[in-house]
């Protein structure tokens, strides 16, 4: 009789246990998922941090404190990857600019030369300009060069000149700067892959918002990153070089000085005399002008006056017999 309560004592004491251990494993777990979610958030605003002193990265923490949220072997992967992106050491990347200024005999000669240098070099042409103005002509061109044939090439732009007028070429070491970058990718890499597990496992909708959120924000690092790595690499691969090719500069001629001479009496009776030659000319030009034109002119009009005259006392007459007329009558 005493065993059945027993036994329901038993049962009892067993279901209040196991409803305990439920409840605390979802607490638990609940905690867990948001600690995992502030973790995460943290390695995308400090990139930088998840590199030790001896190289490896503490990412593997991070994942590793996902228990039963993440895979264990994603997060030893990915730590590898930020590690190994780390530990990569590219080769030694140059970023070379440049200036050439040249004085050249044929400004389509050279033209044709230099694109044919760079072109041979595996180079190109990124941007050209050629004007002529004030009797002088000269092109501006842009110049991506190789990296490894930059030298060459610069001398072989060299030999096309009478002048070498200026010549600058700055360097910029991105070496670390890449690295850097590389290593910040990797790092938002395995970032994106742990966000990536605990959204395939979370259950609340708020979780799924707030890692869908880091993942998006991640998303965007990544590709900026990207970005400004494969840019450095660019300029690093090719070089910049903008070259003014310039005609010489034709001298304008001067004027001979007329030397000053003293006084000279013949020279004064020689202007003098051709003054009154000239003077007689023109005087002469004006009789002839005045006998041919000038002379019909005046009695045409002397005839007109005369006639004008003979009308007006014509008509006084007429005028002054009317009134006579009138006054008898």
């Amino acid at each position: 009789m005493d065993e059945a309560p027993n036994r329901r004592a038993l049962l009892a004491v067993a279901a209040l246990l196991i409803g305990g251990a439920v409840l605390s494993s979802t607490v638990f777990l609940g905690g867990q998922t948001a600690r995992i979610l502030s973790t995460v958030g943290s390695s995308i605003n400090n990139t930088g941090a998840g590199r030790g002193d001896s190289g490896e990265t503490t990412d593997g923490d991070t994942t590793g404190s996902t228990g039963s949220g993440s895979d264990p072997a994603v997060g030893s992967a990915n730590g590898g990857q930020v590690a190994d992106a780390a530990a990569t050491v590219p080769t030694l990347l140059i970023v070379r600019t440049g200036e050439l200024e040249l004085k050249v005999a044929d400004l389509g000669a050279a033209l044709r030369d230099g694109d044919a240098a760079v072109a041979r070099a595996g180079g190109y042409i990124s941007g050209s300009n050629r004007t002529a103005a004030n009797g002088s002509e000269s092109a501006q061109v842009t110049y991506r060069i190789p990296s490894a044939a930059w030298s060459s090439t610069l001398s072989a732009l060299r030999g096309l000149a009478s002048t070498v007028v200026k010549e600058l070429v700055k360097t910029e070491e991105v070496t670390g700067q890449v690295v850097d970058l590389a290593a910040r990718i990797a790092n938002l890499r395995a970032t994106e892959a742990a966000l990536q597990a605990i959204m395939a496992k979370a259950t609340k909708i708020s979780d799924v918002l707030d890692v869908q959120e880091q993942l998006t924000a991640t998303r965007g690092d990544i590709e900026k990153l990207v970005a400004d790595k494969e840019h450095l690499v660019d300029r690093a691969a090719y070089g910049s070089l903008a070259v003014t090719y310039r005609l010489p500069v034709v001298p304008s001629p001067t004027a001979t000085p007329v030397p000053a001479n003293g006084w000279d009496p013949g020279d004064d009776v020689a202007r003098a005399s051709g003054k009154l030659v000239r003077i007689g000319q023109t005087t002469t030009s004006i009789g002839i002008w005045l006998a041919i034109v000038g002379l019909p002119l005046a009695i045409g009009g002397l005839i007109v006056l005369f006639v004008s005259w003979q009308l007006y006392r014509l008509t006084r007459w007429l005028i002054g017999r009317r009134e006579t007329t009138l006054r008898e009558a």
